[in-house]
């Protein structure tokens, strides 16, 4: 048994609190997390330094997410490279900015 219900992931998202509104495939508002954690890894001399953009949202918010749909975050394009449903009713959505 889930110990939150819809409600309660739908609060956690908000945007008045800790969420963001993004646009989904450019027609659907969904609230939910996003993070553009930066990222450096050092390799001898040459590292890489990078950032690694993701949102979390309510599944039912998004119910079939796919590799190359869209979620515009704060005017910027972010292709969906990778989908990790928690099974807890949440999703994980690895972007690309575009």
């Amino acid at each position: 048994m889930a110990v939150e219900d819809a409600t309660d992931r739908a609060g956690f998202f908000d945007p008045a609190d800790f969420g963001v509104t993004a646009t989904y495939n450019g027609t659907t508002s969904v609230n939910g997390i996003f993070d553009n954690a930066y990222f450096e890894v050092a390799a001898g001399e040459a590292g890489i330094q990078s950032t690694h953009p993701v949102f979390w949202c309510r599944t039912a918010d998004i119910p079939s997410p796919t590799h190359n749909q869209t979620l515009i975050i704060s005017s910027v394009t972010y292709k969906i490279v990778g989908v990790e449903p928690d099974s807890t009713g949440i999703t994980q959505l690895m972007l690309e900015k575009q």
